[in-house]
């Protein structure tokens, strides 16, 4: 994986513009990842897939990350602020380094008289349901595409048959082998005390900064090019302080 110039930011910004979520992780980590065959990166898990987005985050915005929410017992506006090492989870760089890197295996679970067979969720499944409206009907096709082979009292039953609570214990154990894509953080609103869990998406997380990013390094591009009749290219391949020392001079 490697870091990416000014103008390949531009152009990852520009093409995710068009795409889903799961489509605009994908198009982050090829472009940061050319040693690495697109169809490889599909099948990370989603916890395999965001812990090389927060490496790639952090060598691009740092390791602090700023957030807003808002209290949903009394609507208070809270801003968090915690660094990447605080979503980090042991589990997930412990079980990629023993199923290695970029291998998303059949795993088994077995509760009451089930035997499931199942792999993690991976870029590749999220793309397929992202057109799907309806939560459930989202949730219900992922784990079809998810799950290889149940059988019950040693027969072979069709998916669509699971009862609930395999179900439920079957997310549950998914969450539990891959922490690192179902991250929660524990929040406590300062104003009237109320304790929640809040999910947190690092690649909704990091596009909503890039997409940030994008606006204001094209308004500066346009200042610049305005002032001094400069090339797109040429401005952004300066590096940032000497834009910001253009730019002061130009603003007085």
């Amino acid at each position: 994986m490697r870091r990416l110039a000014a103008s390949e930011w531009l152009a990852v910004w520009e093409l995710g513009l068009s795409q889903s979520p799961a489509q605009r992780a994908l198009t982050l980590l090829e472009a940061a990842c050319p040693e690495a065959p697109p169809e490889e990166l599909a099948r990370l898990s989603i916890g395999q897939r965001d812990a090389r987005l927060m490496n790639l985050r952090e060598w691009t915005f740092g390791s602090q990350l700023v957030c807003l929410t808002t209290c949903p017992k009394c609507g208070e506006r809270l801003e968090l602020t915690f660094n990447g090492a605080d979503i980090r989870t042991i589990s997930s760089s412990q079980s990629s380094r023993n199923r290695g890197e970029g291998e998303n295996e059949s795993l088994t679970l077995c509760t009451g008289d089930y035997e499931v067979s199942f792999r993690l969720p991976s870029s590749m499944n999220l793309t397929a349901v992202d057109e799907t409206k309806e939560m459930a009907e989202s949730r219900r096709l992922l784990l079809q595409q998810c799950l290889l082979k149940v059988n019950h009292h040693g027969e072979e039953v069709s998916v669509e048959g699971l009862p609930t609570e395999v179900v439920e214990t079957l997310v549950k154990r998914m969450a539990e082998v891959d922490p690192q894509g179902d991250l929660h953080l524990s929040l406590s609103c300062p104003e009237c005390r109320h304790e929640w869990l809040s999910a947190f998406d690092v690649a909704t997380f990091f596009w909503i900064e890039i997409d940030a990013w994008a606006h204001r390094i094209l308004r500066e591009v346009h200042t610049l090019a305005s002032a001094y009749g400069w090339q797109e290219a040429d401005i952004l391949s300066m590096s940032h302080w000497r834009r910001q020392y253009y730019l002061a001079m130009i603003t007085g």
